[in-house]
């Protein structure tokens, strides 16, 4: 391994252990909330519907004579079903739209220049480019007005480049200040 690249290593790996206990809890709540909680549920739906319900009621067990057959008629009824209200959430409410409104606004990087190459290539080039142009453009009249302009604009890309917001974010956690 080159020695320029040991102390990096050494610092992402510091950084891991640091993170990992959140990262872990982040990866907990995926795959419980995703996966294992909508398996648990469903199956405890239709145990307790099957066994308290349907077993207690004399005329629908002729219908469902055993847990498989309602199983069965749970998958090939409740599966199409939940595709199609998923269909409706996503395309016809305005839930989906609302959620994703307030996704937006609690992300901070709807307000902030992520990080990678955005802030290391390509907002910097921007502002290079900027700055040629008003460089280029005073051999030009240009008005007060519109220098003013494009300096408050190199200005907020240079505050996106040293890590700053711009535009004022709706929330803020509390560990932001």
């Amino acid at each position: 391994m080159p020695n320029s690249l040991f102390p990096r290593t050494l610092f992402l790996i510091s950084e891991l252990r640091k993170n990992l206990p959140f990262r872990a809890w982040f990866y907990f709540r995926m795959g419980y909330a995703t996966y294992l909680a909508f398996i648990l549920a469903t199956v405890n739906t239709m145990v307790t519907v099957y066994y308290l319900a349907i077993e207690s009621v004399p005329a629908l067990k002729p219908i469902f004579p055993s847990f498989g057959i309602w199983t069965i008629f749970v998958l090939f009824t409740m599966g199409p079903l939940a595709i199609f209200v998923g269909w409706l959430h996503l395309k016809r409410s305005a839930a989906y739209r609302s959620e994703a409104e307030v996704a937006a606004e609690a992300n901070p990087y709807y307000y902030k220049l992520p990080p990678g190459y955005w802030r290391e290539a390509v907002i910097p080039t921007m502002l290079e480019l900027l700055s040629l142009n008003l460089k280029l453009l005073n051999k030009e009249p240009l008005t007060e007005s519109e220098v003013t302009s494009l300096k408050a604009l190199q200005k907020k890309l240079q505050h996106l480049i040293d890590g700053g917001y711009v535009g004022q974010p709706k929330r803020m956690s509390a560990l932001e200040g």
